[in-house]
C-alpha cells in the first residue's frame, strides 16, 4: 500500500529543473566556455602570418607586453584603459545626478506632475535609438562645417578654427554627451522603481517631524536606494568598461564619409582637393577603448587579445568588488559578523 501511495504521489518541484536547463545549456556554451577559453589563449603565443597560424606558449609574456613591461612593447592597454575610463567617468557622472533629479521630481507627492508617463516615454526613448543612428547624427550636427559646430563659432563660444573631429576634449566630450543622453532614461526609470519601493509612511512621518525635502532625500531616499544604486553602478561600469559600439562608428563616419566622396571623383581632381582642404580626421589614440582595442589585436595576435580581455575581466571584476564593500551598509556588516543575536 505505501509503495502504491508513493507512485501515485508526484514530485513537480523537479520539472522546474526543465525550464532553468535551457538557460544554464546555453550560459555553460556560449558565455562560460569561453571565458574559461579565453583564459587557455591569453597564455598562448597565437598569431597569423602570410595564411598561416603559428601557436606559442608563452606564459605571461602577453600580459608584460599589453602593460608595457617586455622592453620595446609601449603599454597601450594602459593609455587605452585611460580613455575608457575617462569617457565613463564623464558620462556617468553627470547621468546618475541628472537620473536622481528626475527620479525624485517625477515621484514627489508634493509636485504632483501631469502626464507622468508621457515624460517617462520621452526620457527612455534615447535607449531605444540605435548606435549607428545616433553616431551619424551627431557627426553631421558637430562635424566642421555642421550646423551645431557653426552656431557656436558665431556666437562665440568656441573659436573660428576649432573642430569636434580633431580636438581631443571635444571628441571625448561628444562621445561621453552620446553616452549620457543615450542610457540616462534607462538609470531613470531603475531609480523610479528604487524609489516606488520605499514605504511612503517614512515619508509622512518625516514631514509630521518637519524635515525638509533636502533632508528627505538625503537621509531617506539616498540610503534606501542603496541597493539599486548598487545595481546602476556594477551595470554601468560593466557596460562602460566594455564600451565599442558608439567610439568605434564615431570615429570612422568621417573618414568613410570622406573616402566615399573621393572614390565618385578622378583621382586628379581628387589629389587637387585635398592639397586645398585638409580632411579632418579623429585624433590618434585619443578615443580608442580597451573594446576597440581587442577587436584590433584579433585580427593580428589572438593571444594577446586574449590577453587584454583577460585584464580587462579582473578590472572589472575589482571594481565590481570595491563597489560591493562601499555600498553595503556598514550596520548590515558588523550584523553579519556577529551573526544572528
Amino acid at each position: 500500500m505505501d509503495k502504491k501511495k508513493k507512485r501515485k504521489h508526484i514530485e513537480y518541484g523537479r520539472y522546474g529543473y526543465f525550464f532553468i536547463a535551457p538557460f544554464f545549456i546555453a550560459y555553460c556554451l556560449f558565455q562560460l566556455w569561453p571565458l574559461f577559453n579565453t583564459f587557455y589563449y591569453s597564455t598562448l603565443s597565437y598569431y597569423k602570418r602570410n595564411g598561416r597560424e603559428f601557436i606559442e606558449f608563452c606564459g605571461l609574456d602577453n600580459f608584460k607586453n599589453i602593460l608595457g613591461l617586455t622592453a620595446g612593447e609601449k603599454g597601450y592597454a594602459l593609455i587605452y584603459l585611460k580613455n575608457t575610463l575617462t569617457m565613463w567617468v564623464c558620462n556617468f557622472i553627470p547621468q546618475i545626478l541628472v537620473s536622481l533629479l528626475l527620479a525624485v521630481w517625477l515621484t514627489d507627492n508634493i509636485v504632483k506632475l501631469k502626464a507622468q508617463g508621457a515624460y517617462k516615454i520621452i526620457i527612455y526613448l534615447p535607449s531605444i535609438i540605435t548606435a549607428a543612428s545616433v553616431s551619424v547624427l551627431f557627426n553631421a550636427m558637430f562635424s566642421q562645417y555642421g550646423p551645431i559646430t557653426q552656431t557656436l563659432r558665431d556666437m562665440g563660444i568656441i573659436s573660428q578654427k576649432f573642430n569636434f573631429m580633431t580636438s581631443v576634449g571635444g571628441t571625448r566630450g561628444l562621445i561621453s554627451f552620446i553616452l549620457f543622453w543615450m542610457w540616462y532614461g534607462n538609470t531613470t526609470l531603475l531609480l523610479i522603481s528604487g524609489v516606488l519601493g520605499i514605504d511612503p509612511s517614512l515619508y509622512e512621518a518625516a514631514d509630521i517631524d518637519g524635515a525638509t525635502g533636502w533632508k528627505k532625500f538625503r537621509y531617506l531616499t539616498l540610503p534606501l536606494l542603496k541597493p539599486i544604486m548598487l545595481y546602476v553602478l556594477i551595470t554601468s561600469a560593466i557596460g562602460g568598461l566594455q564600451m565599442y559600439d558608439i567610439p568605434a562608428l564615431f570615429n570612422t563616419t568621417s573618414v568613410r564619409s570622406s573616402s566615399s566622396y573621393s572614390s565618385c571623383i578622378s583621382p586628379t581632381i581628387s589629389s587637387m582637393i585635398s592639397s586645398i582642404v585638409t580632411i579632418p580626421d579623429v585624433p590618434p589614440n585619443s578615443s580608442t577603448t580597451m573594446a576597440m582595442y581587442i577587436m584590433r589585436l584579433y585580427q593580428s595576435d589572438v593571444g594577446k587579445a586574449a590577453a587584454v580581455s583577460v585584464f580587462l575581466f579582473i578590472l572589472t571584476l575589482i571594481i565590481s568588488l570595491i563597489f560591493f564593500g562601499t555600498m553595503t551598509d556598514r550596520s548590515e556588516k558588523k550584523y553579519k559578523k556577529g551573526g544572528n543575536r
